[in-house]
């Protein structure tokens, strides 16, 4: 059964929400059971594209279990080809109506790309190309007020790279494009606070 944007969202933060407060889906038999049931196949309700953070499992941050999650991780939740295949295999495959690019507090990759343009220095070639990707969303803030306050150019930048993250998603894809118009996919912004376990939402955009 597919489950719309907007109920996935519900069940998102109402997870998040238990979580939050030290509640939560713990384990026992029942995941036994969940694993033998999904052999077969899979109905993610949600799909996150997120930090690879280990401080932030998208499972355990919204309380969901085996099979509810179609996440992909990966330094400073930037958007790359395989990263947008992911996410129209999954829409496409499983029906999946939510995209959550899910961003963090105190982000390592989103500090190291302020980092290297306030102090250039030689990178590897692979890290620069996540800070490549970030780069262009904050760049602009060493500009403004938020350049004089170092944890909040930290701030709006992890906010203004999820914000371009998405914006990415929702106009690099013709196959995106198109569920977004015709199909109810919904693309929406969260950032994690590591200081409280709540997941803001950043905006609630339409299509």
């Amino acid at each position: 059964m597919t489950v719309s944007a907007t109920e996935a969202l519900e069940q998102l933060l109402a997870g998040n929400r238990r979580f939050a407060a030290g509640g939560g889906w713990g384990a026992g038999p029942e995941n036994t059971d969940r694993r033998a049931a999904l052999v077969d196949g899979q109905e993610p309700f949600a799909i996150i594209l997120g930090c690879s953070d280990s401080r932030v499992p998208a499972e355990i941050v919204f309380d969901q279990g085996l099979g509810d999650l179609f996440v992909i991780r990966v330094a400073g939740n930037i958007v790359a080809p395989s990263q947008i295949g992911s996410v129209e295999f999954a829409a496409e495959r499983f029906g999946t109506r939510l995209v959550m690019i899910l961003g963090h507090s105190r982000c390592g990759a989103v500090a190291a790309t302020l980092e290297q343009l306030l102090r250039p220095e030689v990178q590897s070639q692979n890290l620069r190309s996540i800070v490549d990707r970030i780069r262009p969303s904050v760049e602009g803030l060493l500009a403004t007020e938020a350049a004089k306050d170092r944890k909040l150019l930290e701030q709006e930048a992890v906010r203004a790279n999820v914000r371009a993250a998405a914006e990415q998603l929702r106009h690099g894809s013709e196959v995106i494009e198109r569920l977004i118009r015709d199909d109810g996919l919904r693309v929406v912004c969260g950032e994690y606070s590591l200081e409280s376990g709540l997941v803001e939402l950043l905006d609630m955009q339409t299509p």
